[in-house]
């Protein structure tokens, strides 16, 4: 029993709450992970594995730690769980911002045109096409960029589709542009298609209304990260490795085409990458994160199943002259597991001169689609735009 006396007083945490200690390994053993996390994010392929954690968890575990060191009194563990708190702030996707601007942002002005991004998962390929187009003409958008406009064949490869008849009887208003499994849909003029290095990427250049000045925009989809394959089979790894250098050759790519851009610029789509992930480092270098405007402390938008939407895969960003007024996810109402991102935008100041760049003619129409034969779903084996639509020489 004096034995006892001595450790309870010489162990606050003990005295305070028995079996308190524990508290102190756990923040350590958090703290260990995150400078982990910190150092191998990004830099190694494996750590994309861990990276896919909710980014929440990187504020709410160790607030939860750092309560319970308060209520156990040691103050060793509320030193460590405090450091963990700080350290893993820009981690957890929250947009402190957000709370003000959200709330402050004025009216979009005259010409501002509606814009949507939208990841359709397989495009209704489990799902009734009834409501689906249903669905996508009442976003009733100026312009959609649109992901996975093809079907899973469930063994890490896609299969393109053609629902152009479709389109055109949904859409008569707009113009569309089809490649790689995107589609660009647009009410405004489309000035050119170019080609990008990135190939998970179509860009498409529109005319905005009144002076015609250009808008790029690029519509994006970058490759998720893994195949929903046992981990315990030598072909998981291999994947994600894989996944992990396309994802690599992938940004490297949208980072040159969108420094190569003359004209204001939108990147907007599926980046397959919350702020938990170190591409998001990547991603900053783009453009400026539209996400404040939409008002969330705590913005997500895609769910692993219904319930569980703790993740941000979707970003808007614009480049300096293209303006975004406002920003809000809207509820995909079961059609995908992605929230459809739904944003204003208008041109702030005169474009800048074209360069010699890789513009290519006006078209009218619809554009073919890329075929019907299953492809990878990395960056290396995504086809270039349609022949005619490419520049003279590629």
């Amino acid at each position: 029993m004096r034995t006892a006396d001595v450790l309870a007083a010489g162990d606050p945490a003990n005295a305070a709450w028995p079996g308190g200690g524990w508290v102190l390994w756990a923040a350590g053993a958090w703290a260990v992970f995150l400078a982990a996390h910190l150092v191998l994010n990004g830099r190694w392929w494996f750590w994309l594995l861990p990276s896919l954690l909710p980014p929440p968890v990187f504020v709410a575990l160790p607030a939860l730690l750092l309560v319970l060191a308060g209520v156990t009194g040691d103050l060793v563990a509320v030193a460590v769980a405090a450091a963990a708190l700080l350290s893993g702030v820009r981690q957890s996707g929250l947009v402190p911002g957000a709370l003000v601007r959200g709330k402050r942002r004025p009216p979009p002005p005259d010409g501002a045109v509606r814009v949507v991004s939208w990841n359709t998962q397989h495009w209704c390929q489990s799902t009734d096409p009834e409501p689906f187009y249903a669905f996508l003409r009442g976003l009733d958008a100026d312009v959609y960029l649109l992901q996975e406009y093809h079907h899973d064949e469930f063994d890490g490869t896609y299969r393109l589709i053609d629902d152009e008849r479709r389109l055109r009887a949904t859409f008569p208003g707009h113009r569309a542009v089809i490649a790689r499994g995107l589609i660009t849909l647009s009410r405004l003029p489309v000035a050119a298609t170019v080609e990008t290095a990135a190939r998970r990427t179509l860009r498409v250049d529109l005319e905005m209304p009144g002076d015609g000045r250009i808008l790029a925009t690029f519509n994006v989809h970058i490759p998720v990260q893994l195949r929903l394959i046992s981990p315990l089979r030598a072909d998981f790894y291999r994947a994600v490795r894989t996944r992990a250098a396309d994802r690599a050759r992938e940004y490297r790519g949208l980072l040159a085409d969108v420094a190569d851009c003359p004209h204001p610029a939108l990147i907007a789509g599926d980046f397959n990458t919350t702020a938990a992930i170190g591409d998001a480092r990547r991603i900053a270098r783009l453009g400026a994160d539209a996400v404040a405007l939409s008002g969330r402390l705590c913005p997500t938008s895609w769910q692993v199943r219904p319930g569980l939407r703790w993740w941000r895969l979707d970003w808007v960003l614009a480049t300096p002259g293209a303006r975004v007024h406002s920003y809000r996810f809207r509820d995909p109402r079961g059609l995908s597991d992605h929230s459809v991102q739904e944003v204003s935008v208008s041109l702030a100041e005169p474009d800048l001169p074209a360069g010699p760049g890789r513009r290519i003619r006006h078209h009218d129409g619809f554009r073919p689609h890329d075929g019907f034969r299953p492809h990878d779903e990395g960056t290396h084996h995504a086809l270039p735009l349609p022949g005619k639509d490419r520049p003279a020489g590629q």
